[in-house]
């Protein structure tokens, strides 16, 4: 039984738990020479490992991500989904999913517009659920042939209900919110790309009178191993100085996995 507290951090810090999604991660760039890109990430943990024959420790997780774009002419269509679970025993430790959809206005122009729906939901945290609906002007500040960087401008509409750790009671707000974000890729060879996404939301609750802030950052440094499979490696955080519930205020999460591109 010594071995959860080790197996559960172990398994958290390979896992997307973001309040807010950095679509630029996520984002694929367009290819002259297709109009449908998908990118699938996916791993699985089976574990069976006892110190005593009457305290065994099961743990069954899994993890997967599909990132499509359909990029027919002037527009684009973007589709994101990550879910993680964690059982250990009969007890559910982590249960995080997101399923989001964007629509971008010329694509390929220096200036454009982007609207999105998302629904996400946190079991870990006591998220269940999150509603999304926004819309950003995006604009390309620095746009070179291994450099590019983008700011965002926009506001969004948020939905969320939460579960109070003590109590288990659930409290449900609704905001209006600022959400403006800047984003760097540097492709530094033909085999290593990094890019980095810092992300600010903030919204005014009348409840209590007051700002709530999010910040939320991702670090990625991708290697190319083959034509189709590249070495991925990431550090996010979430920061949020005013929580609807008692939770932890700052996160953060390493990931290191195996990418596959159709």
């Amino acid at each position: 039984m010594r071995l959860i507290p080790f197996l559960i951090l172990f398994f958290l810090s390979t896992s997307t738990f973001s309040q807010i999604l950095n679509i630029e991660r996520y984002r694929i760039q367009s290819d002259t020479a297709k109009s449908l890109s998908i990118k699938a990430t996916a791993g699985l943990n089976i574990f069976n490992r006892s110190a005593a024959a009457d305290a065994p420790v099961n743990l069954f997780g899994y993890k997967w991500d599909i990132n499509s774009m359909y990029h027919p002419g002037k527009h684009a269509y973007i589709f994101v989904s990550n879910f993680d679970y964690l059982r250990i025993n009969d007890n559910d430790f982590l249960n995080f999913g997101l399923i989001h959809g964007r629509t971008v206005f010329n694509y390929e122009e220096k200036n454009n517009l982007e609207t999105y729906i998302q629904y996400s939901f946190d079991n870990f945290r006591g998220l269940a659920p999150r509603w999304i609906a926004g819309g950003t002007f995006r604009t390309k500040a620095i746009k070179s042939e291994r450099l590019t960087m983008v700011l965002g401008l926009g506001g969004l509409y948020e939905n969320e209900t939460w579960e109070h750790p003590f109590t288990e009671e659930f409290v449900q707000v609704e905001f209006l919110k600022s959400s403006n974000y800047i984003s760097l890729r540097w492709t530094i060879n033909d085999y290593v790309d990094f890019n980095t996404v810092t992300y600010y939301q903030v919204g005014y609750d009348r409840s209590i009178q007051a700002f709530r802030n999010r910040i939320n950052g991702n670090f990625n440094l991708n290697t190319k191993i083959t034509d189709r499979f590249s070495l991925n490696n990431s550090f996010s955080f979430s920061y949020e100085d005013k929580p609807i519930v008692p939770i932890t205020p700052f996160i953060f999460a390493i990931n290191t996995g195996i990418s596959f591109d159709f």
